[in-house]
């Protein structure tokens, strides 16, 4: 790897930005290509490998790529997977553990003591900062998914303003479809558009239709994974 691809990498990674090594065998030139499609280094990719290099992040997967006569390797680099709970509610605890085994790093804020304890949530990140001195302090990038688990606009609606502002690539807030309605109002006076609120996904989790607190975790995990993945079940 040349040196200048190799600061341009660690400078990536220090960063917590996605980025794919795309490599033209034949010839080693090499490239690095951005979630968002932006191309550093002396190879010139095709759409075709820009798109390829993208998909690579978006599942976590390197692979070899055949284009001609020419043969690539992309090789994807991601932060870690994230999970920034807010409310440590009972949904939370079988969230956690199905979390947990999808890889992802979980951090549990809530500023109540009585909620938020070791024994009912063992081993895990436990944040009693208010949720938007939690989430800014977490740093909130695009591995990051954010959800909302406590009913109470003073906790959730901070939060939400922050992960909105960031590039958190899921954002969910549990509450029914009026719940959601007034949640819209209030972000709104807060200054936020339209276009931002859209983001949040409000009843939270796709539709299986249970309702006891693991199924309703296992819906919310369903939905992040889609939405990880870009999948039409978003």
């Amino acid at each position: 790897m040349k040196q200048a691809t190799l600061d341009a990498l660690l400078n990536a990674r220090a960063e917590k930005r996605a980025v794919a090594l795309v490599t033209e065998l034949a010839s080693a030139d090499e490239a690095l290509v951005f979630a968002d499609g932006r191309v550093e280094g002396d190879l010139a990719p095709t759409a075709e490998i820009v798109e390829q290099a993208r998909n690579a992040l978006r599942h976590n997967r390197s692979t070899s790529v055949v284009v001609g006569e020419r043969r690539y390797f992309i090789h994807a680099f991601n932060p870690p997977l994230r999970l920034v709970i807010v409310g440590a509610v009972h949904i939370a605890q079988p969230l956690v553990q199905m979390a947990r085994v999808l890889g992802y790093d979980i951090s549990l804020v809530d500023p109540r003591g009585a909620f938020a304890t070791a024994d009912r949530f063992p081993g895990v990140r436990l944040l009693d900062d208010w949720p938007d001195d939690a989430l800014n302090s977490l740093g909130i990038d695009a591995r990051t998914a954010v959800v909302t688990l406590t009913h109470d606009p003073k906790l959730d609606d901070p939060a939400l303003l922050v992960a909105l502002r960031s590039d958190a690539f899921y954002i969910g807030a549990l509450g029914s479809k009026r719940t959601h309605a007034s949640r819209r109002e209030r972000l709104s006076e807060q200054g936020m558009t339209e276009q931002e609120i859209a983001r949040i996904r409000a009843p939270i989790g796709l539709p299986l239709g249970g309702r006891a607190p693991a199924e309703i975790a296992l819906a919310i995990l369903a939905q992040m994974t889609a939405t990880l993945h870009g999948s039409e079940l978003a």
